[in-house]
């Protein structure tokens, strides 16, 4: 067995969103399944299986597995918290949504998060 490199590991990483913004998310799946053997430990492949879920319109599979799976693995993790709450608005269930958001919107641990989770408050 060999292992992956920083560098290798975020090259798989940005291949895996690739195909899924391209609509190949079965490729996309395989990848981050792969990754995540190498990395178990990384939240983004987690982060990639989210954006993977949503971009294929997958929203209530998409909040099932960051509950179910993502969050449970790095429960403080806010860039999750905040595709959650994107995922539920997708679903219209805003209120819930917002709920998500607005405590991510808060924190300041991860700046991108909260300001992804600001605009999808506007």
């Amino acid at each position: 067995m060999f292992d992956l490199t920083p560098e290798e590991a975020r090259l798989l990483l940005n291949v895996a969103l690739m195909a899924a913004g391209g609509n190949r998310f079965q490729s996309a799946e395989k990848i981050l399944r792969v990754l995540e053997q190498f990395r178990p430990d990384a939240p983004s492949v987690a982060i990639g299986n989210a954006i993977t879920l949503i971009s294929a319109m997958q929203f209530a599979a998409c909040v099932e597995y960051i509950d179910e799976v993502a969050l449970r693995k790095f429960p403080e993790n806010a860039m999750l918290k905040a595709f959650k709450g994107m995922a539920l608005l997708r679903m219209e269930r805003v209120p819930e949504a917002n709920e998500v958001l607005s405590g991510v919107a808060a924190q300041s641990g991860d700046p991108a998060a909260a300001q992804l989770a600001k605009g999808l408050m506007e």
